[in-house]
Formats: structure tokens, C-alpha cells, sequence
């Protein structure tokens, strides 16, 4: 976990950037109209999702610590590169191969956890650990780039929005390396345990109704397993949900901008949106509700700035909670499909998911600003709908006695 939880810390702050990047002179030199930003932040998505499957199914057959690694050194490249863009074609170009680098990390990340921990380990709790990382990135981002970005300003003549990108790559980088000796790979193989280990940590699987998978699985075709992910009905019923979820995690590209039109200054919107992530650890450890529609609904009617602000705050909390929540209820549900399936329909999931950001980037124009009726509004009835889908999905793993599947 620890591993993991530092690479995620990394892999949140640079898709992120982008949006402090904005506010301190990106926008500016690249003459980006909200349009093109908005362009910039989708096709992340879209190199998101076209990439989901592929990498899973490459890691069923390597070694974790091999192939995380590489595709970290990858994408903190990709990154790197943002800061020497000169017009926004090449930043649209270089969102996009972020995106697909990315997206090989947090289905990877998820399908690793499910291979070591039994159904009550890697519960909510589990996933809270590992979307911590992202509260602390964010909360940290604001941090760190508001002190690159107002002390590296002009220095070699570069812009400090541009240091932004180069720092955090070598960051980014430095993890990249290490992570190869941090990383444990499958419990049959893993490097750091004996002989004796590995039959334990597999025991406690097996005992736990978990599949590991056997010599024929492994030598079945990439074609078929993919057909039989796609074929397997707990996909089709665990995505609606997800997606909702997903879809309001974009908010999280617009927090510089929506507390920049606040009234603050463009580096202390940066410093501002580390409260909103702060607020969210204490929830994302000990909460367990959904209430991400009202605090929606309610920022949407505030325009007092103070009050906006508190509810930014309740909006962040309620998000990584449910993210938690979504993802523990999805491994446990598909505890029982062979490892190499069940990787593919991890990979699916988020990358179904992913599609919805193209509509959670959507309604937040500048010609908006400052209220944003339209953008919280669309969040709000968003998640009437997720709270339905997530409530009949329960349901139904209940009904149908699928042992373990029901998160209450």
C-alpha cells in the first residue's frame, strides 16, 4: 500500500496541474480561450479511456513492479513536456498522451490491491487509504505550486507556470525508480516473501472464496478474456454508478478557477483550494454517507463567497468518500471471476467512468462566472441519479445471495 499510495499522490497532482497551471499565466501565453481549456482537460479523458483494457491486460502477465513503474516514469515524462508547449495544439497533443499513460496506473493499482487482500481487507477503509493519496495531492498541489510558481517566476527566463511541469516531473521521476523495489507483485511470485509466505498469502484467498486463477487462464487468448468481460452482467451493473461519480470528479480541474472568481488572487486561489482537501481527510477516515447532491444543489444557490466556500469544502468530502465506497463495493463484487477477467472489468469500470468527465468538465464556461448555476446543478441532479443506480445495485447483489457483494 504505501508504494501505492505515493505514486496515486503523484499521478493525481500531475493530471491535475493543469488547473493551477491556468491561473497563473498559462492561460495567458497560450491565448486559451475557455473552449480550448476545456478541449485540453477532455482529451485527457478521452486517452484515458481508449487505453483502459490494454495495460491490465498486459500486467496479468508481467510483473507489477516492472510495469507500474515504467508506465510512472511515462506519464511524469508526458508531463514534463506540457511545460515547454508553445500554443495549445501541442498542449491538447500532450493532454491527451497523458491521459493514456495514466490510465495504466489506477486499474493496475486496483486489480493489485484485489489479488492480496480477503473481502473484508480491502473494504472501504482499504480504498480510503489508497484515495487518500489524492486528498493529499490536492492539498499539497496548492501548496507546492503556489511556492514554484511564485518563487521560480522568470527564473531562466522560464515562467513559473512552466516550473510547475518540470519540477514535478523530477519528482515524478525519483518515484519511479524507487517504486521498482518497493512494489510486491502477486502473492504466488512476489520477490519479498519466502516459499512459505506465498502459500500463506494465497491460502488466505482461496479460504475467502477469491479466485487466483491456474495455468489454464493464463494460457487462454487476450481475444477471449475480453469477450468474457464484456459478457459478465456485474460489469454492466457496477458502471452506471461509478460513471456518476467519476463524472464530478472533474469539478476538481475548475476549484483554482471557481475561488479565483472568489475575489483571490491567482496565487492565492492556488494556496486557497488546499483547505478544501484538507477538510476531506476527516471524512474520507471515518465517513461513510452520500451526500454529495445536496452540498451540489446548495453551492449552486449560495453566492454569498464565504458560504460558496464552506460547501466547495463539503462538496470535496463527500467525493472521496463515495469514491472509496464505489470502489470497495467493485473488487468485492467481482472477488469471484478469474484474476485475468476481472483485471479487464477493473479496467472497464474506471474507464467507462471516465467518459462522464466530459460532461462534469462541461458546465463551468466563463461566461458563467461567477455563479455557476448550471455547472452544480447538472452535479446535483447527476447524483439523484447515481444515489438510484448505486441503491438498485445493492439490491440486487442481495437478491441474488452473491456472497459478499453487499456493502451496506
Amino acid at each position: 500500500m504505501p508504494s501505492i499510495f505515493i505514486l496515486y499522490l503523484f499521478s493525481y497532482m500531475d493530471r491535475s496541474n493543469i488547473g493551477l497551471a491556468k491561473i497563473v499565466g498559462m492561460e495567458e501565453d497560450l491565448h486559451l480561450t475557455s473552449h480550448q481549456y476545456y478541449t485540453a482537460v477532455i482529451v485527457w479523458v478521452i486517452g484515458y479511456t481508449i487505453s483502459a483494457v490494454p495495460p491490465n491486460m498486459i500486467l496479468c502477465r508481467t510483473r507489477p513492479s516492472i510495469f507500474i513503474p515504467i508506465i510512472t516514469f511515462a506519464w511524469g515524462s508526458v508531463a514534463a513536456l506540457i511545460g515547454a508547449v508553445r500554443h495549445q495544439g501541442q498542449l491538447i497533443a500532450l493532454r491527451f498522451l497523458l491521459g493514456v499513460f495514466e490510465e495504466g496506473f489506477s486499474p493496475a493499482a486496483i486489480f493489485l490491491i484485489s489479488t492480496w487482500y480477503r473481502k473484508n481487507e480491502h473494504g472501504s477503509k482499504r480504498f480510503i487509504i489508497f484515495l487518500t493519496a489524492g486528498i493529499l495531492s490536492g492539498a499539497f498541489g496548492g501548496v507546492i505550486s503556489g511556492a514554484i510558481t511564485s518563487t521560480l517566476d522568470g527564473a531562466q527566463g522560464i515562467r513559473g507556470w512552466r516550473w510547475l511541469f518540470i519540477v514535478e516531473w523530477v519528482a515524478t521521476a525519483g518515484v519511479s525508480l524507487i517504486a521498482h523495489w518497493t512494489l510486491l507483485d502477486y502473492p504466488h511470485r512476489s520477490r519479498g516473501l519466502s516459499e512459505e509466505e506465498r502459500k500463506l498469502a494465497q491460502q488466505r484467498l482461496v479460504k475467502d472464496g477469491i479466485d487466483q486463477g491456474d495455468s489454464k487462464t493464463q494460457n487462454t487468448s487476450m481475444f477471449i478474456l475480453l469477450l468474457k468481460a464484456l459478457s459478465n452482467w456485474r460489469t454492466w451493473v457496477l458502471i452506471p454508478g461509478y460513471i456518476t461519480l467519476s463524472g464530478a470528479g472533474a469539478i476538481s480541474y475548475f476549484y483554482p478557477t471557481l475561488i479565483n472568481d472568489m475575489g483571490y488572487t491567482s496565487i492565492n486561489a492556488q494556496y486557497m483550494t488546499v483547505p478544501l482537501y484538507i477538510a476531506s481527510m476527516g471524512t474520507a477516515v471515518g465517513g461513510q454517507h452520500d451526500s454529495r447532491m445536496v452540498f451540489f444543489a446548495l453551492t449552486a444557490a449560495i453566492r454569498n463567497y464565504i458560504a460558496r466556500y464552506v460547501f466547495l469544502c463539503f462538496i470535496n468530502m463527500t467525493l472521496w468518500t463515495g469514491g472509496a465506497l464505489a470502489l470497495s463495493f467493485a473488487t468485492t463484487a467481482l472477488a469471484s471471476v478469474t484474476p485475468d477477467v476481472r483485471a479487464i472489468m477493473l479496467a472497464w469500470i474506471p474507464a467507462a467512468a471516465a467518459l462522464a468527465q466530459l460532461y462534469g468538465s462541461a458546465p463551468f464556461p466563463a461566461e458563467d462566472s461567477p455563479g455557476y448555476v448550471v455547472g452544480f446543478s447538472v452535479f446535483a441532479a447527476t447524483f439523484a441519479v447515481g444515489s438510484v443506480c448505486h441503491g438498485l445495485a445493492n439490491i440486487l447483489f442481495k437478491r441474488l445471495s452473491l456472497k459478499g457483494t453487499y456493502v451496506p
